[in-house]
């Protein structure tokens, strides 16, 4: 019973310029690229995970936390993984994010995270 990290997501104003520095920083290479999100990943391998996906908000909005991770489940529907996480601690949260595919929680000191709704391998 695990979940798997998949994506570090960071909310930014110009996601190519923060791309150039952390593709710099981690030896990444840009794998997906539009005006609202750039995914970073290692050198010649799309598929690998975890991934860095920075995504445009008009305003990174005071009281809202920049950086969160995306997690998916590896032996679970997300409806299970949802009720082992909260069964550990996480508690719902609204960010604004409305009808989405995911669910945003929070672990017990408040840091927020989303559980995606595909399952991934463990490995």
């Amino acid at each position: 019973m695990a979940a798997r990290i998949t994506s570090i997501a960071v909310n930014c104003s110009d996601p190519a310029a923060l791309a150039a520095f952390w593709s710099q920083v981690l030896g990444w290479e840009v794998h997906e690229a539009d005006d609202e999100l750039v995914t970073l990943g290692p050198p010649g391998r799309p598929e690998a995970r975890p991934v860095m996906d920075l995504i445009r908000v008009p305003d990174p909005t005071p009281g809202r936390r920049r950086l969160h991770l995306d997690l998916n489940a590896t032996d679970r529907d997300q409806d299970a993984e949802l009720v082992r996480l909260l069964e550990l601690g996480a508690t719902r949260v609204d960010v604004g994010q409305g009808d989405v595919e995911w669910v945003v929680l929070a672990d017990p000191e408040g840091n927020e995270f989303c559980l995606l709704r595909s399952r991934v391998s463990a490995g």
